[in-house]
């Protein structure tokens, strides 16, 4: 029997509840568009990344190109096609770079140009295969409202102050200077240099409007985080894992989940969450470079064979992670009493991250959620569960570990951060009702529909789960009421019952 000890506020279960048939569980407005979309760059200064909309089109087995081209180089045949396609004089399309591969494809990217100078984020590419053009792409852009295509503020000029609002340094490559379009139609001309910092792990180019002196926009050289993980809207392993990639939300976690007090980590150690096993010490590293965690986890082996427990930490940091930038959307920010090793100067007091146990050897077949005062760590312990040959690893089963979690959310926003409030039976039978219908929110967020709810039937190897009635909006499937809890004497059995 699994057994779970906090608890959480009725006023949030209310919210979270009226919001039950929504898509999603989080209300968040840090969407990004195909397009564009506000960089957050973690100290309060944000920048518009923008891309001019795309057209593309194939041509099936593809038409020719001029007899005079057949033989030119790829260069002379992807400038010639582009000017031909958009009208335009070829002396606007500079090639950027191309290459033939061993089936004889050949492959041309260019750029459009203002005034001789390119413009950066309007490109081209042109698909050839035997002489044919098979496939074109564009995003060029009207160049009605192109700024003066000579600086009026010198480059040096501007490096310092980008310098701290970047937090990094100027490297030793050459500044350039280009054009940026605008989701306004404006193009201003932009200085572009680029700005590191390694302990950071930050590697900017930085584009600084070459008249005004002000950041416009950057390119970013880190990739984006990824995890192969079980999405937090899915129960557990079952339903499939997927490679999950820049899930974090700028608004809750402005910095990326591996951004710590200056430091970039590539391992399972962030602002938010510490996932390990024995030590805290012992995190999963990234899979390869640019903080991808790509591990699968094989449920018909153990939990410990070949790269199941990197699997599992890394499906641990991810799924805490998702549920503190989640519920952040709801409220449970710094100053109300969550958990950040950081907190960025917005109240509550921090250096308290989950630090989660994944395969905790101190137990099987359970999982708990310590939850101290405001300012120190949250401790969530899972365990293996050995119902089944293999045993079955329970941090691939998200109902659990958002069960424990919402334990520490409720006992932190009850009693202002004490989280010594509610130590009696009934409200601990609460929490587990609670902490389930959690779970079950999140189970459920993606389904227009309200269905039966079983918990933890994998980890159980049993279509019941861990409670004795399913949660039912039906008297027939589960007929408990209020008046049943006189009959009930443990927390579990009160609320949540098993």
């Amino acid at each position: 029997m699994v057994f779970f000890n906090r608890l959480l506020s009725s006023v949030l279960l209310a919210i979270l509840y009226a919001s039950y048939s929504n898509a999603a569980p989080s209300p968040s407005s840090d969407a990004t568009y195909s397009t564009q979309y506000v960089k957050d760059l973690g100290n309060g200064a944000k920048v518009q990344i923008f891309h001019p909309p795309s057209n593309y089109s194939t041509f099936g087995e593809g038409f020719d190109t001029p007899s005079s081209l057949s033989d030119a180089p790829i260069e002379d045949k992807t400038v010639s096609f582009v000017a031909s396609q958009l009208n335009i004089d070829s002396g606007k399309v500079s090639f950027k770079s191309g290459y033939t591969n061993d089936n004889g494809e050949s492959f041309g990217y260019a750029q459009q140009l203002h005034d001789s100078v390119p413009i950066a984020n309007a490109v081209a590419n042109v698909a050839f295969k035997n002489n044919k053009v098979v496939a074109f792409g564009q995003s060029f852009v009207d160049t009605s409202k192109a700024a003066d295509s000579k600086p009026s503020i010198d480059v040096s000029t501007v490096v310092s102050k980008v310098e701290g609002i970047l937090q990094g340094k100027k490297n030793d490559i050459e500044p350039t200077v280009k054009y940026l379009a605008q989701p306004d139609g404006s193009i201003p001309l932009v200085h572009a240099f680029q700005v590191q910092n390694d302990n950071a792990g930050t590697f900017y180019e930085a584009l600084v409007d070459a008249h005004s002196g002000e950041l416009v926009s950057v390119t970013d050289f880190v990739a984006e985080a990824s995890y192969r993980a079980v999405p937090i809207y899915k129960q557990d392993i079952t339903q499939g894992l997927e490679l999950i990639t820049n899930p974090s939300l700028p608004s809750a976690s402005p910095s990326g989940w591996h951004y710590v007090r200056g430091v970039n980590t590539t391992v399972t150690f962030g602002n938010n969450v510490v996932a390990y096993k024995g030590a805290t010490t012992g995190t999963t590293k990234q899979s390869s470079s640019g903080l991808v965690f790509d591990y699968t986890y094989n449920p018909n082996v153990g939990p410990t064979a070949g790269s199941n427990v990197d699997a599992a930490r890394t499906n641990a940091f991810y799924l805490i992670n998702a549920y503190h930038d989640t519920l952040y959307q709801y409220g449970f920010t710094e100053s109300k009493f969550n958990f950040q090793y950081d907190n960025l100067g917005k109240g509550g007091a921090g250096n308290d991250p989950v630090l989660v146990s994944v395969q905790d050897a101190s137990g099987v077949n359970n999982a708990f959620f310590a939850t101290p005062p405001d300012g120190q760590p949250g401790q969530c312990t899972t365990y293996i569960f050995t119902y089944t040959n293999p045993n079955r690893d329970s941090v691939l089963s998200n109902d659990i570990v958002i069960h424990e979690l919402t334990h520490g959310l409720s006992n932190r926003l009850t009693g202002g951060g004490t989280a010594a409030c509610l130590q009696t039976l009934e409200s601990r039978g609460l929490g587990e009702g609670w902490s389930d219908a959690v779970a079950d929110w999140f189970v459920h967020s993606a389904s227009p529909q309200i269905t039966d709810f079983v918990f933890l039937p994998w980890l159980y190897n049993n279509p019941r789960g861990a409670r004795t009635r399913p949660y039912s909006t039906s008297t027939t499937t589960n007929g408990y009421r209020y008046a049943d809890i006189g009959q009930m004497n443990q927390q579990h059995s009160a609320f949540g019952p098993s």
